[in-house]
């Protein structure tokens, strides 16, 4: 993408977001972003009303009175974008591209986190991690790490889908001592094989991070859920974007397209699982409808369960 279609890419996408944190920043989408790391103040004596969490026991047994623990809210945390941009994300037959939708969904998490005073960071992969931004504050760093979204160049790889969120995941929890908040934005395919070690790495990453996740998917990567069907256009060719890899549909046979609409619905069945079992919000976007409605949609959720 050259500097002529960027610079108004980025005004387009900048519009959206500021919409996305001015709308909804005093609602449920403000809680991801609240000061949730707590560190140690005090202690005092226990008062009616005071979480039994809090007790200092051990303070209690030396006085022989109750006391609590007094904790003061970080203010200031590291908020990542961790998006997956593998050659697959150029797709798009409506509305837009994978890239571009993850791009928007990207920068208005971004540019909230910056009006809550957090820093941003960015996380890029492919079947490996391929590009890292350190975590800054202010509007100028957020257009780089957008920016950075919508250049970057991935190469094909014949790597198994699901590889690149894992060492993403890794790559994250080696970089940051504290707890993030983070939010994982691509296709998420993943390959039955890959179910185990995405498994064990997203079970790693909730126990120190707070996750929300976006699947930013195109009409036809899973029809069924958008309720369409493929057409009958006869023998068409179809290329995995990815590897390379070309495969012979014939079209005009029911039986091969609902063959196909089964396996995209699996495709994402399983993430989808996967994401409840540990209790990562998450929703699927499609470029062809507005997300903002989505976005929002798993706040108001998230923000019911915390209650």
């Amino acid at each position: 993408m050259d500097e002529r279609e960027l610079l108004p890419r980025i005004r387009v996408i900048k519009t959206k977001a500021n919409r996305l944190a001015n709308e909804y920043m005093a609602g449920a989408y403000l809680s991801v972003f609240k000061g949730r790391g707590m560190s140690f103040e005090e202690v005092r004596p226990y008062q009616p009303g005071d979480d039994i969490r809090t007790i200092d026991w051990n303070v209690s047994a030396r006085t022989g009175d109750v006391y609590s623990k007094v904790f003061v809210e970080e203010r200031e945390l590291t908020f990542y974008l961790i998006v997956a941009l593998p050659m697959a994300a150029e797709f798009g037959t409506s509305g837009m591209t994978r890239r571009a939708l993850a791009a928007e969904v990207a920068a208005s998490h971004a540019f909230a986190a910056i009006k809550n005073n957090d820093r941003v960071g960015l996380i890029i992969y492919t079947d490996r991690v391929a590009h890292f931004v350190p975590p800054k504050k202010g509007v100028t760093h957020v257009l780089r790490v957008v920016s950075d979204i919508l250049r970057f160049k991935p190469e094909k790889s014949a790597r198994a889908k699901g590889q690149g969120l894992v060492e993403a995941l890794k790559y994250a929890r080696n970089i940051t001592k504290k707890r993030v908040n983070a939010v994982l934005c691509g296709d998420h395919q993943l390959a039955p094989e890959m179910i185990d070690e995405v498994d064990t790495a997203l079970s790693i990453a909730t126990r120190r991070h707070e996750l929300v996740a976006f699947s930013t998917l195109d009409p036809l990567d899973d029809p069924r859920r958008r309720g369409i069907h493929l057409p009958p256009c006869g023998l068409m060719q179809f290329e995995d974007m990815d590897s390379g890899r070309l495969v012979l549909l014939d079209t005009s046979s029911k039986r091969v397209r609902e063959r196909y609409e089964v396996e995209a619905s699996a495709v994402h069945s399983r993430v989808e699982a996967l994401f409840k079992r540990h209790s990562v919000e998450h929703e699927f976007l499609f470029t062809d409808k507005d997300w903002v409605p989505a976005v929002n949609r798993l706040y108001l959720r998230k923000a019911k369960r915390k209650k």
